[in-house]
């Protein structure tokens, strides 16, 4: 019985050797992997012995060669392929252990050139992982040191491994080449800036099993880039409490992609994928509060991220309430001290918070496909700006504007948000009519509407909308216009005095 090993990760190797030699087996080996061994006084069939045919290229072509794969792929029980294998001096080969040069952590390595990539893209492994794992019910292909035990303790037993186990092997290597290969045209396309191409692969790596999905009875696991994690939950650091869930880390994304706007001291409030409260402020203390009087009501059970060093005076104002998740940069001791002591919240710490500048693709299922964007990072243009109204905003108007943009962009459409003093007052999310978001708003905000400011993540199809802000006492409107009755509504908001600034830039969030 043959096993040829040939691994980049060399974890586990010389012990998994050992025990193959202990039963009776010969290894067949080649390169670093064959040094290592060697090394540790395993005697091993160098594969040029196999092949009559020496390494060459500087170790690109080793593998390759009819009596490696021959020895893969000869059905055992088919006896033309006996009759084959014997005529042409092939032997069989049982046991198959690779892995693969380390394309995704050279992609990931600071400064490594095009050059060093291209090397480390693996050519023999691939085929004659492939290879094995098409003939499984006759190979043991292992790819993963994590099975080692598991192939050696059957060995032990009934010298072989199950029909189940088998197959279970074959299906890693392909799911492993796969995203090997994806990883690879991903990083082609990324080059040469092919951003849909005609045939799209992903590639995802398992971050952790949920409970259940949004619901008890869906299943649901949550997976991670490989690559673009930096400022997102994938590269949170959890410091207590439950375990997330599929609606935790859901929301919990559309917290960091509303805080994604702000540099100024900021705290998001998120309650079911919509900000419940946003604010902004000197301190990270006073911003809470802010975004906590938003909305007092909804903030509970609701999530909450902030982009500066969560404070001991912060904490205790936290720890009055019930919250689902907090994601910070940093934690003082202090905070830590008092917000630990609540069993269930759950504290993430994301030191690349401010980082968060998202450039990967928006990626929605539907029925039968997939629906591909770019993330929405854009948000206003100055010199697109356009007061249409008479009345043009102050200076402190227009800063709550800018303020109220950046929220509604990340409020479901229809959205309309009532803002003043870089704080929501009001949030009307994801409602049929426009109208609609907009008395859900203003009624949050009551009387406090009067001399704020309002967004709209979408044009007004009527001047109903600018009538009942102006009912409300807004003073400012900013919308992205683009109807074909924006005159109804400019003039609607010059008969009442107020402000109006078209964007020309749309924010739909479904």
């Amino acid at each position: 019985m043959k096993a040829l090993i040939s691994v980049f990760d060399k974890t586990g190797i010389v012990e998994f050797a050992q025990e193959l030699l202990k039963m009776g087996w010969e290894i067949i080996s080649t390169g670093g992997t064959s040094k290592k061994l060697n090394e540790n006084g395993i005697e091993v069939i160098d594969i040029s012995q196999i092949t009559n045919f020496p390494e060459c290229f500087d170790g690109r072509l080793k593998t390759l060669h009819p009596r490696i794969h021959g020895g893969l792929l000869a059905i055992r029980d088919n006896q033309e392929h006996i009759k084959t294998m014997q005529e042409l001096e092939i032997e069989p080969i049982d046991i198959v252990v690779c892995n693969l040069y380390p394309f995704k952590e050279t992609i990931l390595k600071t400064g490594a050139s095009h050059e060093e990539i291209i090397e480390n893209i693996d050519i023999g492994g691939p085929t004659m992982l492939r290879a094995a794992a098409k003939n499984y019910h006759f190979v043991n292909v292992i790819t993963d040191p994590n099975d080692y035990n598991l192939v050696i303790n059957q060995l032990k037993e009934t010298g072989n491994t199950t029909p189940q186990t088998k197959e279970y092997l074959a299906a890693k290597v392909f799911t492993y080449t796969a995203a090997y290969d994806a990883l690879i045209a991903n990083y082609f396309n990324t080059k040469l800036n092919n951003i849909f191409p005609e045939k799209l692969t992903l590639t995802y790596e398992k971050k952790q099993a949920l409970r259940y999905g949004e619901n008890p009875h869906q299943n649901a696991a949550y997976y991670s880039d490989i690559l673009n994690t930096k400022g997102s939950i994938s590269d949170a650091k959890q410091l207590h409490g439950k375990e997330l869930s599929f609606n935790n880390i859901a929301d919990a994304n559309g917290a960091l992609e509303a805080l994604s706007e702000f540099s100024q001291p900021t705290v998001v409030a998120v309650k079911h994928a919509n900000p419940c409260g946003i604010a902004s402020a000197d301190t990270i203390f006073e911003a809470y509060k802010k975004a906590y009087q938003a909305d007092e009501v909804a903030i509970f059970g609701g999530i909450v991220a902030m982009n500066r060093l969560l404070d001991q005076a912060t904490a205790n104002e936290i720890n009055s309430i019930f919250l689902e998740v907090v994601i910070a940069p940093a934690y003082s001791p202090e905070a830590l001290e008092i917000l630990t002591k609540k069993k269930n919240i759950r504290l993430l710490e994301l030191t690349s918070i401010n980082q968060n500048k998202f450039t990967n693709l928006s990626i929605k299922s539907v029925l039968g496909g997939l629906l591909i964007q770019n993330i929405d990072s854009d948000l206003i243009i100055d010199n697109q700006l356009n007061i249409v109204t008479k009345r043009h905003p102050t200076q402190k108007e227009m800063e709550d504007l800018i303020f109220a943009s950046k929220t509604v962009k990340h409020t479901k459409s229809n959205g309309i948000v009532v803002a003043k003093d870089a704080q929501t007052l009001g949030i009307g999310p994801g409602q049929v009519s426009r109208i609609g978001a907009l008395e859900i708003a203003i009624n949050h905000a009551g009387v406090k509407a009067k001399g704020a400011v309002l967004a709209s993540d979408a044009f007004f199809p009527f001047p109903d909308s600018v009538e009942a802000a102006a009912n409300a006492g807004i003073a400012a409107i900013i919308q992205p216009g683009g109807s074909v009755k924006d005159q109804d509504s400019i003039d609607a908001a010059n008969k009442f005095g107020l402000t109006m600034i078209f964007t020309s830039m749309r924010h739909f969030k479904h």
